[in-house]
């Protein structure tokens, strides 16, 4: 029925305007009569639209053109073109397809050679099979939606709606298998029937439909040149999408073999925005799913095919294979995109075009005209997951490329929203600018801005313009370093307050070009000053500004646009006269030459905040000597800049820093001094130079920082809280917390607090994977293996101090050789330790750096000390493989430098395995949740391997006891069970990179040429310990000589001090032949390079210093003082004899006999004889003296040293003579030895 059933407005009227009757507005059409009156809801609209279509045109292939047609012609003529596609998935030795078009008879012929209709009458409708099946509405094959197909045709109106809006439509088929072929008519619109003709057939199956549409319906009076482009090329739709079709098109062939030849068509002679011809990339997924990819210009662009239907609207088939390459392409593109703009995934598909081919089961489509197909994919009957080569080649056909440029043309026209082409006198809304006066107006090219490193450097500045005006200078303090701008994203560009801050000051505007000095004009300032701590960050800052102008106007750096403001970085006065340094090489230079420069004052600037504002008014009003211009020296600059910024450099400026360290090694072996820029006269340098003699130490820190010492396997921050707990010496445990505080107070730590508190548990753990010797002992919940140590408890909550070992491996007899370094004038941590063994190796070492990277593993002390044990005796060392402390597993050898970390894994029984042990660093509950639970629960493409675990490890121990299925036990035991449990993992050591004692990044290619040089480091430095020992030996011998002869002197008469002044004393002892403080000249030697350059007033040093003689006490003069004084010479007098004679020793048994007079002096001296006498056999012999001094009364100090020897690993017997082994002759030996009141004897055959 037709019409409102509700209630009638008002009464419908005809033409005339007479009321309607109810007959006329109330009416029943038949189905037939229903369709050709509502056309549009079957076929489409019957009206000729104009719009956007593809097309096949004879000239240039298939185009997309503007054409006129009418959607309904084209979808009847489809209709019919898409059963006979469908027949080949009916028959599969279907081979062709005709089609025949002729606009002049305004007839349609379609024909194909597949499987022909059944020619039998229909038992329930009465008639033949092709009769009903095209002359009868809602009739179909495809009714059974239990049964999957891959057709077109779905409703039952299909082939019915050709033969309705047509004036005749003809059919003929023909079956062999029911040996009959059948033809027959329908006229006017399927109104008229002729009666079928039935013949008996015995030739190859085939089904043809020729119709004539009806012109009329379709406003048309003839087939034009559009719908005949159009219905073409559907003709070559049908050719690519219908794999093994040939199809012909008026009696010849159609030029397609296959769906990715029909795509050339569409891609033939276009190119891309660069004039390279688009690229297409292809894969036939599988027998259902064809897919064809390539850069689109014109937004999204897809041509799809299900079951040979053009959806011309795409559909889910289409989004289902967009979505999978639009996913891929956005990670390359998130990868690639330094311009930062957040790319989402339609501006992604927005560069693609699409071409699928697919076959679905059952498809549903959102109207008859199926443009547009809505199937949910779970229901497609096939996966269409596309390749890792397709995406590979995805990635690389052009579609990235034209995303990127689109993605730096929209940050391009973004930061240029953020510019502002007219230059404003003032300017609002940017906190903490202090602008010129004249910035903006007719003088602005004589305005100069000075960046300042933070808030107090501004101050200071504020304060110098009190001299020199603010007409002409404006101030902006930086907050800290500013961004990397040739590495930052865009999003980190447009985020980034302070740079678009110093844009918007400047007036600077994006792409312009500032070559010619006439566009300065158009600044609102016309120089740029740097004014930053003259220490490496602030270099780095500087460094940051150049690369910031350079990247964005490198025009500008070719005028005198930037300049830097310096201020001394030491400051020495004497006398009214004063001295400026603004570089330490500089300053040591000037000590070097400057005798007792200690004379003089001496003041550190740690940075521009340590300057009173009177310095800078003083800085200010001498404004040439502190303002530094940087001048461009042509590409050398250019070339500079770009090595340290450029994330494309790093290999090159992995060179450019070991040069650097080669260059301070041969100065350093030569004495030379270090290379500086700032030197009193400097008032201009390049940026070259500043590159590569300034920036370059910045660069160098970082490495500094992250890679440790060969000496001492430290960095920097360990090597701090290291001396700290030595300075501390605590004797009770200490917090984490507390102990991070004293170390950056003691020293001079700058850096990150929480950094320093990791550094501090760090030190202290002793789980498997971490320290084979900690320093520092683990008080508390320090961390474990279960979560590889970042489980730790709150550094507030923890304890620690310095452990035992430490001390052992860590002599205090080595500090006075130590160099040890000066911050702000503060002496804090030295430039290393040297331990007895090298940690390095012990510990392993990790680190990160600028342009090179360290990783070394663990080794086994034991080993290592074996290996010293063997150089001392002039052995090669043997090789060593990883060990990690309380490690279960097994560490293999696979080629050099490179080792298989096994854990352990046991068959308990038929369906049960144990783990006991993983491979290194591989933490236990990462181990669950990475390996064990992805077992357990399986995925898609992976079932369950294991039906369960249990866990009984504990914080020291692993142990997973995994179940699993007989057969895939016996599998996994068939491939391994370490393979399959992951229980092993590769180390590799080809990056021993480490700190040598020169300060200069060295390479290490085994393990052993970094033991060589440790052990050559070690020995040497033995050695200077022994001469410092002599040294100090002999100056306090000479000391206790000259009081004891002073006061022996002044007994006897010899000297009167009496009614003397202190300097006739002074030229007396003199005279005499008295010796100067030989302690503190000593004293004074060893710290010459190495003493606090504080500001001493060293009136005292000049001169011979006696006062260790004129300050003695008068009691000095008593009888016991004067024994005590002769005892203490004589016993360092020993000390020194036994000095030179252990030390010639080159056997390892040495025999001893002790006189008991003189066992107080081995009981003084115990502890140096015993460590002169370490790991050596002793033969120990008690001779007694006199009845005073009986073995009895001197057993215990005997015995004292005995049991010392013991500890020092000393073999010691007791024997009656004595028999002593060194390389002197026997006349000396025995002189020395009677002096020493011990024996030998000259037999050495004994």
């Amino acid at each position: 029925f037709l019409g409102d059933t509700g209630k009638m407005e008002g009464a419908k009227k005809d033409k005339a305007g007479s009321k309607l009757s109810v007959e006329r507005v109330y009416q029943k059409k038949t189905q037939l009569e229903h369709i050709l009156l509502r056309p549009d809801t079957y076929i489409g609209t019957v009206e000729p639209i104009t719009q956007q279509m593809w097309v096949f045109d004879e000239e240039i292939g298939m185009n997309q053109r503007e054409i006129t047609y009418v959607p309904g012609l084209y979808k009847i003529f489809d209709e019919i073109l898409v059963n006979a596609a469908d027949n080949k998935q009916r028959d599969k030795n279907m081979n062709a397809i005709k089609i025949t078009i002729d606009p002049e008879s305004n007839t349609i012929s379609i024909w194909n050679n597949g499987k022909g209709i059944p020619v039998v009458e229909h038992k329930d409708e009465k008639m033949y099979v092709p009769a009903l099946i095209f002359g009868h509405l809602l009739t179909s094959s495809n009714y059974d939606d239990d049964e999957k197909k891959v057709t077109g045709g779905r409703n039952g109106y299909g082939a019915k709606l050709c033969n309705i809006f047509s004036t005749k439509f003809t059919v003929e088929t023909a079956c062999k298998e029911y040996r009959h072929s059948f033809k027959q008519t329908w006229q006017n619109n399927m109104n008229k029937t002729s009666d079928p003709k039935i013949k008996f057939f015995d030739g190859d199956d085939f089904t043809c439909v020729t119709f004539q549409p009806d012109l009329s319906k379709f406003k048309m009076d003839k087939l034009d040149k559009d719908i005949v482009a159009l219905l073409t090329r559907r003709a070559y739709d049908v050719a690519g999408s219908c794999r093994g079709v040939k199809v012909t098109l008026n009696g010849k062939k159609v030029p397609v073999t296959g769906f990715r030849s029909y795509v050339d068509l569409y891609v033939k002679d276009k190119l891309d925005e660069t004039g390279v011809a688009l690229k297409v990339v292809n894969e036939t997924v599988n027998d259902r799913w064809e897919v064809c990819l390539t850069l689109s210009e014109k937004g999204f662009q897809q041509i799809g095919f299900v079951n040979s239907i053009a959806t011309t609207k795409g559909g889910r088939h289409v989004d289902y294979v967009v979505d999978q390459i639009v996913s891929k392409l956005i990670e390359v593109v998130k990868k690639k995109n330094k311009a930062g703009v957040t790319v989402k995934p339609f501006q992604v598909k927005n560069h693609i075009w699409v071409f699928v081919n697919a076959l679905i089961e059952n498809p549903t489509f959102d109207s008859q005209t199926k443009e547009n197909m809505t199937l949910q994919t779970k229901s497609f009957g096939s996966k269409c997951l596309l390749s890792e080569k397709f995406i590979r080649a995805a990635t690389n056909c052009g579609i990235v490329e034209s995303i990127l440029n689109w993605v730096k043309f929209k940050a391009q026209t973004q930061l240029n929203k953020k510019c502002s082409s007219v230059k404003y006198s003032k300017i609002k809304g940017i906190p903490k600018l202090d602008d010129a006066n004249d910035a903006g107006g007719k003088h602005s090219s004589e305005c100069t801005l000075i960046l300042t490193e933070g808030d107090s450097a501004k101050s200071l500045a504020v304060s110098g313009l009190g001299v020199i005006g603010r007409d002409r200078y404006g101030v902006f303090p930086l907050r800290g370093k500013i961004l990397n701008v040739r590495e930052a994203t865009h999003k980190q560009i447009m985020e980034n307050a302070e740079i678009n801050n110093i844009i918007k000051i400047v007036g600077l505007q994006y792409k312009k070009s500032y070559e010619d000095p006439e566009s300065l004009r158009s600044l609102r300032y016309g120089k740029i000053m740097i004014m930053t701590d003259q220490d490496q960050d602030g270099s780095h800052i500087k460094g940051l500004l150049i690369n910031f102008f350079h990247h964005n106007w490198p025009s500008l750096l070719k005028h005198t646009f930037l300049e830097e403001f310096i201020t001394p970085i030491v400051k020495v006065n004497k006398n009214k006269q004063e001295m400026a340094f603004y570089s330490i090489p500089e300053f040591d230079e000037w000590k070097k030459q400057t005798e007792n420069y200690k004379t003089w004052h001496i003041k550190y600037y740690k940075g521009l905040g340590t300057s009173t504002s009177k310095e800078a008014k003083e800085y200010f009003s001498d404004m040439e000597k502190h303002r530094i211009t940087f001048r461009y020296s042509g590409a050398e600059d250019d070339a500079a800049i770009t090595l340290a910024f450029s994330k494309k450099k790093t290999d090159d400026r992995k060179e450019w820093l070991t040069n650097f360290m080669e260059d301070r090694r041969q100065r350093r072996m030569h004495g030379l001094p270090e290379q500086y820029l700032y030197g009193t006269n400097a008032r201009h340098l390049s940026y070259n130079d500043f590159i590569n003699k300034e920036l370059i130490l910045f660069s160098n820190s970082d490495n500094e920082r992250s890679i440790p010492s060969l000496v001492d396997g430290l960095k920097p921050g360990q090597r701090k809280v290291l001396f700290t707990c030595m300075k501390r010496n605590d004797k009770r445990e200490v917090k984490v917390a507390q102990l991070a505080g004293s170390v950056a107070e003691m020293s001079a730590y700058h850096h990150g607090e929480q950094a320093l508190m990791m550094t501090i548990v760090n030190l202290a753990q002793n789980f498997v994977g971490s320290n084979n010797v900690n320093l520092l002992q683990p008080l508390g919940q320090f961390g474990t293996r279960i979560n590889g140590g970042k489980d730790a408890a709150s550094p507030r909550y923890i304890f620690t101090m310095l452990s035992p070992l430490a001390k052992l491996l860590f002599p205090s007899g080595d500090s006075n050789l130590l160099k040890f370094l000066y911050d702000d004038n503060q002496k804090v941590e030295p430039e290393w330790y040297i331990p007895i063994i090298p940690l390095v190796l012990v510990n392993g070492a990790e680190g990160i750096g600028t342009g090179w990277a360290c990783k070394i593993p663990n080794y086994d002390p034991r080993e290592i000390v074996n290996n010293i044990n063997r150089m001392l005796n002039h052995q090669d060392p043997l090789p060593m493989l990883p060990s990690y402390k309380n490690f279960k597993g097994v560490i293999h050898e696979l080629g050099q430098n490179q080792y298989l970390v096994s854990g352990e894994v046991s068959v308990i029984d038929r369906n049960t395995i144990e783990i006991t042990e993983l491979p290194v660093r591989t933490w236990t509950q990462a181990y669950k949740e990475s390996v064990l639970e992805p077992m357990l629960q399986g995925s898609d493409k992976t079932p369950a391997l294991i039906n369960d675990y249990k866990e009984y490890h504990t914080d020291t121990t692993v142990k997973f006891v995994v179940r699993m299925s007989e057969e895939k036990l016996a599998h996994a035991e068939s491939v391994g069970l370490h393979k399959v449990f992951k229980l092993q993992s590769s180390l590799t050591c080809n990056s021993m990179v480490l700190f040598d004692h020169m300060g200069c990044m060295k390479r290490y290619d085994s393990v052993q040429d970094i033991l060589r040089e440790f052990f050559e480091l070690r020995l040497h430095y033995y050695k200077l310990r022994k001469d410092w020992l002599l040294g100090s030996l002999g100056a306090e011998a000479a000391k206790l000589s000259n009081q004891a002869r002073f006061v022996l002197e002044k007994i006897e008469g010899k000297i009167t001090i009496e009614n003397k002044s202190k300097r006739e004393l002074i030229r007396m002892l003199v005279q005499k032949g008295y010796e100067s403080d030989p302690v503190a000249a000593q004293e004074e030697d060893d710290h010459e390079g190495n003493e606090s350059d504080s500001s001493v007033d060293s009136g005292s040093s000049s001169g011979p210093n006696f006062n260790y003689i004129l300050n003695m006490p008068l009691w000095c003069l008593s009888k016991e003082k004067v024994e005590e004084l002769l005892k203490q010479r004589d016993h360092k007098v020993l000390l020194i004899s036994l000095f030179f004679i252990f030390s010639s020793f080159t056997s390892s048994c040495i025999f001893i006999s002790l006189d008991t007079r003189h066992a107080h002096i081995i009981v003084f001296y115990m502890e140096v004889l015993c460590g002169l006498l370490s790991k050596r056999d002793v033969i120990l012999t008690v001779r007694l003296s006199s009845v005073e001094h009986t073995a009895e009364s001197c057993n215990y100090d005997f015995m004292t040293f005995h049991k010392q020897l013991k500890e020092r690993r000393c073999a010691v017997y007791i024997a009656e003579t004595l028999l002593c082994v060194c390389p002197i002759s026997d006349t000396v030996v025995a002189e020395i030895l009677q002096n020493m009141h011990l024996s030998v004897s000259p037999n050495y055959a004994q």
